[in-house]
């Protein structure tokens, strides 16, 4: 599969910007709601009422239905619980218990691919920073463009900064991002496995569908998008 990929690559794209989804494209999984599953598994919330809503909310995204600024303000709410420290020592946690079981290795491989032609790697995800912070340095990425949760010098407000990273947000923030740094769309590709995530596949040179869901699927087959694995 992989030699398909790199041979596609070599063939069609030039040195540009590769820019990745990174849940259930990347890795394995949704680190969103890992992130959840974690803190209900560590006591730091209402297991049986936060486990519910995690679960409720991570259907809707996955339907296409998802209410992001609903979403937000329960995901950020944990974070203005907790002290810094209290945080990024269970993130640590979290990128052992949670994470590392969801990296694969053909992501690890494709990202080489890109890397070793030289194209500027970019991750641009719906989930909070401080959940895939530590995520995209892992991963070994340039750059990356997440939902910004709000912070001040005691900590993270438990609401949002800015547009979300989400749908027609990504759009628009990787536009400020563009409009910030020396690159642009040209020649650019996009892997990402959600509908969601359209309005962003439809202004790249190169969509891939990764693993993509039903809706995504017929809608790349009915473009002529290449549809890959990473699984």
């Amino acid at each position: 599969m992989l030699a398909a990929i790199n041979h596609f690559h070599r063939q069609e794209f030039g040195l540009a910007l590769a820019i990745f989804d990174l849940d259930n494209t990347l890795l394995g999984g949704d680190s969103d709601h890992a992130w959840g599953e974690f803190l209900c598994e560590k006591g730091i919330v209402d297991t049986d009422e936060y486990r519910r809503a995690n679960d409720h909310f991570y259907q809707c995204y996955k339907e296409g239905t998802l209410d992001i600024q609903e979403f937000l303000a329960f995901a950020l709410r944990p974070l203005a619980m907790l002290e810094l420290d209290q945080l990024n020592n269970l993130h640590q946690q979290f990128m052992q218990e949670k994470v590392q079981p969801m990296m694969l290795n053909k992501a690890a491989e494709l990202l080489q691919t890109h890397r070793q032609r030289g194209d500027f790697l970019l991750i641009i995800t719906a989930t909070n920073r401080f959940v895939t912070g530590p995520i995209a340095a892992a991963l070994g990425v340039d750059d990356l463009i997440a939902t910004e949760p709000e912070q001040t010098a005691n900590g993270y407000t438990g609401r949002v900064s800015g547009t979300p990273c989400f749908q027609d947000g990504k759009v628009t923030r990787l536009n400020q991002w563009l409009g910030e740094n020396q690159h642009s769309l040209e020649g650019s590709a996009f892997y990402s496995d959600s509908i969601n995530d359209l309005p962003l596949l439809e202004q790249v040179s190169h969509p891939v569908a990764v693993d993509p869901d039903d809706k995504l699927r017929a809608t790349a087959e009915a473009r002529g998008w290449p549809i890959i694995s990473l699984r």
